[in-house]
C-alpha cells in the first residue's frame, strides 16, 4: 500500500480523485494501491521547556539560558489533532511506501517530517513537488516523484528556523519579562518579531524628532511651460527674494534642446511580498488578508503556489505559456494579439538562475468563474500582470530643454509615449490606469536653440517633510531589505536573501505585533504603541533588535537550504548568542520595571517567537543567580568566555561551547570574586 500524506483535507480530496482512491473512510481515502490522508497544518510542535525538566516549568532567572541537550517534538494537545495523528500512525505502520504530499516549501516540509518522525515511519518515502493543484499538475507530479532525501536540506533549514526561534523566543521572553516587566506582564521577544518592531519604533523617533525647515524654489514660466532653477533650493527668504529680483523684467533664452528615445518594461510578475505591497497600496488590504486570499486562489486551482520570493519563471514554463493564455477566455481581447505570433522569451521573465523551488505567482489557466468579491479582484490583478509581461516595451520620447535668464540656469522636461506597448493592457478602470501611469507624462511645445522671450519668475515656498509612517506595504518592503529603502528591482532581488523573515511568515509576524499591542493601525499607517516603544528601549542588546543581523541569520538559513552552510553551526551560534545575552542582561544592575507587553488573560501564555513560552510568572520577585553581582573577567582557560558563579561552582560562560572550566565551591570558596579567582588560577597555572 502507498500512503499519501497531504497538508489539508481539501488537497487530499483532489489527489485521491486523481489516484482513484474514491472510498471515504474516517480520516483518509482509499482505493486501489493508495490511501490518502492529511494533517491540519502543524500536528506537532517543539517540546516546551517543562517537557524537558520540571526545573524549567517555573519561570526563574536562575534556569536561563534553557538549552535542551537534544530538541524533541510532541503532538499539539488537541483532540482532533490527536485523532488524526492516530489515523496517520496506523496507516504508516501498514504502508510499503509513503508519498510526502505536503505544501512544496520549507514549512510544508517541516510539517510532514515531524509527523512522520513522530509516527516512527520506517518505509521508503518519496516527495511530490508541484507548483499548482490543477489535475494536470498533480498527474505530472506523480509521474516524477523524487526521493525524499533530495529535500533534506530544506527540512534542516526549517528545523533550524524552528529551533532558533525557540532558543531566542523562550529564553528572551522569560529573561526580559523577569528582569524588566511589571508583575504579571510578559515582554514578548522573537528572532524576527523584535527587529521588526525595532524598525517601527525607529521610524516613530525619526518622525517625533524631526524638525521641519522652510525652503524656497525658484521657477520661471516661459511659453506656458514651468522651468525649474538649476541652482537648487534656497534656505532663506532673503536669498531667494534677491535671486527673484534679479530675474524680473529679463528674458529667457533657450540654450539647449535634447530628445531621447526610451523604453520601459512591464512590471515584474508577482512574488508574495510584491503582491502584498500592491494590494495594500491599491485597496488597503493587510498582508495577512492578501496571504489568505492568494492561498485560497491556489487551493481553488486558479493560481500557482503563492509563498514564493521570486518574480521570475523557470524556462520550462515557457512552452506552457500559450496554453495558459488561450485558456484565459475572459481576457481574450488582450491575449488574442499575443497568441497570433510567437510569445517573446524575455530574460526579465524567464531565468532559471533566479528560480529555486517555485516560480512567480501566475494564473494556471483554470476558469476563475468560481471567484467572487476580493478573490476576483486579486485574480484580476495577477492575470493582468501575467498578460502584460508578454507585451512589447512601452516606448516614449523624453525632451529636456535648458534655458537661462541672465546667469541663472533653468530646466524643463517632458515625456511623451510614442508606443504604449504593455500599458495598453491597463487601459480601463482607474485602478488599472494607476498601474500604468507614472504621473510624469507631459507634452512640451517645440523649442528652438537661441530663441528668447519674456518670462515670469516666481518663488514657491516648501517645507521639509518627516519620514512617513510605515504602511503594511512599506513595512513588508523594509523587512524584505533588512530595513534599507530600496526602489531598484535588481538591487532588491540581491537583498532578498538578507531580509527579515520569509515571505510566508512576515504577515504572521506583523499580526503578532498587533496582537501583542506593540503596534497599532491608523488608516493605512502603522505606529508603535507606548508598550512597543518601552520594550525596544528596554532591550539594550543590539543583537536582538538589529535588522541587519537578523538578515544575516536569514541568509544562513537560505544557505542551509542550498547545502553550503551547516545547520548545527547555525544552532550553535544562536546558543552562544543566547548565553551572551543572558549574561549581559543579568549583569545590568538596573531594577527599573516597565508595564509593557501583554499576558494572555485566558491561559497565561505568551508568544516566544514560534511557540508558547509556558506559564507566565506570578507577581513574586524571583531569586536572581549570583552571577549578576560580579564584573566580567576573562576565562583563563579558553580566553573567550567570562568567569561566572553558579549555585555550586564557578564556571565559564562558554561552557556550552566546550570550555571545561569548573571550580567547585568545596575547593574554591564562593566568597571569592571572579577577579581574585582568576589570580589564584593564574598562579597555579604558572607553577
Amino acid at each position: 500500500m502507498k500512503l499519501c500524506i497531504t497538508e489539508k483535507p481539501s488537497v487530499a480530496k483532489d489527489i485521491a480523485k486523481i489516484l482513484g482512491a474514491n472510498v471515504r473512510n474516517d480520516g483518509y481515502y482509499s482505493g486501489g494501491d493508495y490511501c490518502v490522508t492529511w494533517t491540519f497544518g502543524h500536528l506537532c510542535q517543539l517540546k516546551e521547556p517543562h517537557d524537558y525538566t520540571d526545573g524549567w516549568k517555573r519561570w526563574s532567572l536562575g534556569s536561563l539560558p534553557m538549552i535542551p541537550a537534544k530538541f524533541g517534538i510532541k503532538l499539539i494537545p488537541e483532540a482532533s489533532y490527536e485523532r488524526q495523528f492516530h489515523v496517520i500512525e496506523t496507516l504508516a505502520a501498514q504502508a510499503d511506501e509513503i508519498i510526502n504530499c505536503g505544501d512544496a516549501g520549507q514549512e510544508g516540509e517541516l510539517i510532514q517530517r515531524w509527523v512522520m518522525q513522530k509516527a516512527g515511519v520506517k518505509c521508503p518515502v518519496s516527495r511530490l513537488w508541484i507548483s499548482s493543484l490543477t489535475d494536470d499538475a498533480i498527474r505530472e507530479g506523480f509521474s516524477r516523484l523524487e526521493p525524499q532525501q533530495k529535500f533534506d536540506n530544506l527540512y534542516y533549514a526549517g528545523l533550524s528556523r524552528a529551533v532558533g526561534d525557540w532558543i531566542l523566543g523562550m529564553n528572551g521572553t522569560r529573561l526580559y519579562s523577569l528582569k524588566y516587566s511589571s508583575p504579571g506582564n510578559v515582554l514578548s521577544i522573537g528572532r524576527v518579531q523584535t527587529p521588526t518592531l525595532a524598525l517601527i519604533v525607529q521610524r516613530h523617533f525619526e518622525i517625533e524628532n524631526f524638525k521641519p525647515e522652510d525652503f524656497w524654489e525658484l521657477k520661471s514660466l516661459y511659453r506656458d511651460v514651468t522651468f525649474n532653477s538649476t541652482a537648487g533650493r534656497f534656505s532663506s527668504i532673503e536669498e531667494a527674494e534677491e535671486a527673484l529680483a534679479a530675474l524680473c523684467g529679463k528674458e529667457m533664452t533657450i540654450q539647449d534642446v535634447q530628445q531621447k528615445q526610451g523604453r520601459e518594461s512591464a512590471p515584474r510578475l508577482f512574488d508574495l511580498t510584491s503582491l502584498q505591497v500592491e494590494t495594500n497600496k491599491k485597496w488597503g488590504w493587510t498582508a495577512d488578508q492578501t496571504l489568505r486570499l492568494i492561498q485560497s486562489l491556489y487551493e481553488k486551482k486558479v493560481t500557482t503556489y503563492p509563498r514564493v520570493d521570486t518574480t521570475y519563471l523557470s524556462e520550462d514554463i515557457y512552452p506552457k505559456v500559450p496554453g495558459i493564455l488561450s485558456q484565459m477566455t475572459p481576457y481574450a481581447t488582450l491575449t488574442s494579439s499575443l497568441l497570433q505570433g510567437k510569445i517573446a522569451k524575455n530574460k526579465k521573465v524567464f531565468d532559471n538562475s533566479k528560480v529555486t523551488d517555485h516560480h512567480a505567482i501566475i494564473p494556471t489557466g483554470q476558469s476563475p468563474s468560481v471567484l467572487v468579491g476580493d478573490e476576483r479582484k486579486l485574480y484580476h490583478l495577477i492575470a493582468l500582470r501575467f498578460i502584460a509581461v508578454f507585451y512589447p516595451d512601452c516606448q516614449f520620447m523624453t525632451t529636456t530643454v535648458m534655458g537661462s535668464v541672465e546667469s541663472q540656469g533653468f530646466k524643463a522636461t517632458g515625456k511623451v509615449i510614442t508606443s504604449p506597448g504593455w500599458r495598453a493592457v491597463y487601459e480601463g478602470s482607474k485602478d488599472e490606469k494607476d498601474e500604468a501611469n507614472d504621473g510624469d507624462d507631459k507634452l512640451l511645445p517645440e523649442f528652438t536653440i537661441g530663441e528668447s522671450g519674456p518670462q515670469e519668475p516666481s518663488l514657491q515656498k516648501k517645507t521639509t517633510q518627516p519620514p512617513k509612517y510605515y504602511t503594511e506595504g512599506t513595512l513588508l518592503r523594509a523587512m524584505e531589505s533588512a530595513g534599507k529603502t530600496v526602489d531598484d528591482e535588481e538591487l532588491r532581488d540581491a537583498m532578498k536573501e538578507n531580509g527579515i523573515g520569509r515571505p510566508s511568515t512576515r504577515a504572521a509576524i506583523i499580526e503578532t505585533l498587533f496582537k501583542r499591542r506593540y503596534i497599532s493601525r491608523t488608516r493605512k499607517s502603522i505606529m508603535a504603541t507606548q508598550a512597543g516603544i518601552d520594550l525596544i528601549n528596554t532591550i539594550k542588546e543590539e543583537l536582538l533588535k538589529s535588522a541587519k543581523l537578523t538578515g544575516i541569520w536569514e541568509n544562513k538559513l537560505r544557505r542551509i537550504e542550498r547545502g553550503d552552510y551547516s545547520a548545527p553551526q547555525f544552532i550553535e551560534e544562536l546558543k552562544t548568542l543566547m548565553n551572551e545575552i543572558v549574561i549581559n542582561v543579568l549583569s545590568d544592575n538596573s531594577n527599573s520595571k516597565i508595564n509593557t507587553g501583554v499576558a494572555d488573560s485566558q491561559n497565561g501564555k505568551a508568544s516566544g517567537g514560534a511557540s508558547s513560552v509556558g506559564n507566565a510568572p506570578k507577581p513574586t520577585k524571583p531569586r536572581a543567580p549570583r552571577v549578576t553581582k560580579f564584573e566580567q573577567v576573562e576565562c583563563p582557560m579558553c580566553h573567550h568566555g567570562h568567569i561566572i558563579k553558579g549555585h555550586t561552582a564557578f564556571g565559564c560562560s562558554r561552557f556550552r561551547e566546550g570550555c571545561a572550566l569548573r571550580l567547585n565551591f568545596s575547593d574554591y570558596p564562593d566568597t571569592l570574586t571572579p577577579s581574585k579567582l582568576k589570580k589564584i588560577i593564574s598562579k597555579k597555572s604558572s607553577r
